[in-house]
């Protein structure tokens, strides 16, 4: 089994991309963007869209996509994972269903993009199936649903079903019913990075790999190479924002690790169905999530072994294997039927995460400084609605993007160590003996999660 090398989804494209050149002297832009990931890449593409004449810079310390965007779980669902309540703290319920639209529609734009600038990212449009494997998850989903339900927003699709039509379409062990999300998509994550990539450098944007920003302030990004001057500077580092300077209680790395078995044969696939290549999460505390690859393997994802101390960060992808054996259990006990099935590659990255657990995007007027990220997981529909968010920001456009309540949203810092190694710690033990308790027969749901949650304010 192969461990690390970024992701299997580089593998699958037959290795890591030629490195770009680096920043070789000072330089100015228009705009300077850290970090060439989906939110620096989608910023590029929208304010070159809207302004060809920008000059515009993309630092980066590793290689375009060397983060998230080339190792997360592919799941492109326009979903929001985040308290509405708390951002009903800088905004209206109206505002708040607006920005539960808003993101829904990024499906679309994505999938809109990609057509139009030919990138070849396995996409297909499916459904999200949560499924309940326990009567506790069950209620819970449910009771999820009516929450969902209440906010009444237009042109949400979805719907609960019973044990049998779920298992119809996913055959998941002990299956008790599962929630339905229409109108999401499964992608390829290091296809769709790495086209959107050369799209941008085919309208002019210039991307520096093997840069290190050592330092940002108004108008001015420092790097291991050179300076970069510009009256705009976009920091879009994501669960990389603690390696920068100043910012290392800005938002919490949190490690995700997958698995991904080799192809399975079709009488595997006949027993399991899946011909819907839905993307798959459970309704446990410590929850999964899974997909049905383009050449049918089955790649599977969760949290393992939580949070590093000192918000350090994986070398290269490479995961723990108490991490490895703990997604293969969740596998098994899934889908029973695969474990003869070999487990081909395992790798990690990091996702950040705000104090208050809410995605924000914003810009400092007086600075120029603009920023993006703490996305908790759902980075790949929510960084398309930040670069378009931080393309009206930087060109001064008031538009309904710019009036979202996640705009311009500040919360406090994490606390120092080891308080916030021991608070997420404490946290994903608390999940884990909770999944544990309601697994039992005829328990009921456990206090043990809202605990956690109270814990690190999630």
């Amino acid at each position: 089994m192969q461990n690390g090398d970024i992701s299997f989804w580089y593998r699958d494209i037959g290795g890591l991309p030629p490195r770009r050149p680096p920043l070789s002297g000072n330089l100015d832009a228009d705009v300077a963007i850290i970090g060439a990931g989906y939110t620096g890449l989608w910023t590029a593409y929208y304010l070159k869209k809207a302004r060809p004449s920008l000059d515009i810079a993309i630092i980066e310390r590793e290689f375009a996509g060397f983060g998230a965007s080339g190792r997360n779980g592919g799941w492109l669902s326009g979903g929001f994972a985040w308290s509405r309540d708390k951002y009903l703290s800088t905004g209206s319920r109206e505002s708040v269903k607006a920005m539960i639209a808003a993101m829904m529609g990024t499906v679309n734009e994505v999938i809109r993009v990609c057509e139009e600038e030919g990138i070849d990212a396995d996409i297909v449009r499916t459904d999200e199936m949560r499924a309940a494997t326990s009567d506790v998850q069950w209620q819970r989903i449910q009771r999820d649903y009516a929450g969902e339900k209440a906010w009444e927003v237009e042109a949400e699709d979805i719907h609960l079903i019973d044990a049998e039509e779920a298992r119809a379409r996913i055959n998941v062990n002990n299956i008790r019913g599962a929630m339905i999300t229409r109108g999401v998509a499964r992608i390829q994550p290091a296809k769709l990075v790495q086209g959107l990539a050369r799209a941008v450098e085919r309208l002019g944007v210039r991307i520096y790999e093997n840069t290190a920003v050592t330092s940002l302030e108004k108008g001015m990004v420092e790097t291991s190479r050179g300076k970069v001057r510009a009256p705009f500077i976009i920091r879009a580092t994501e669960g990389f924002t603690a390696g920068l300077p100043g910012h290392e209680r800005t938002w919490l790395p949190l490690n995700s690790a997958q698995i991904v078995t080799e192809p399975l044969p079709d009488e595997l696939w006949e027993k399991i169905g899946w011909k819907g290549y839905e993307v798959l999460g459970d309704g446990a505390h410590a929850y999964c999530y899974a997909q049905r690859t383009r050449e049918g393997r089955i790649a599977m994802g969760g949290r393992g072994v939580p949070y590093r101390f000192g918000s350090k960060t994986d070398v290269n992808g490479r995961t723990q294997p108490e991490t490895i054996r703990q997604l293969t259990e969740i596998l098994h006990r899934h889908f029973p039927m695969v474990r003869d099935v070999k487990i081909d590659h395992a790798w990690c990255g990091v996702l950040g995460v705000p104090r208050d657990w809410c995605a924000t995007v914003g810009l400092d007027r007086d600075t120029g400084i603009g920023w993006a990220g703490g996305y908790v997981g759902v980075g790949v529909s929510t960084s398309n609605l930040s670069g378009q968010t931080l393309a009206d920001l930087v060109l001064g456009e008031e538009t309904e993007r710019t009036r979202l309540p996640w705009v311009n949203r500040r919360v406090r810092e994490w606390e120092p160590e080891p308080l916030r190694w021991m608070g997420v710690h404490a946290m994903y033990q608390l999940f884990h003996m909770a999944d544990r308790n309601e697994a039992r027969p005829g328990a009921g749901p456990s206090r043990l999660a809202a605990i956690a949650n109270a814990l690190t304010g999630r």
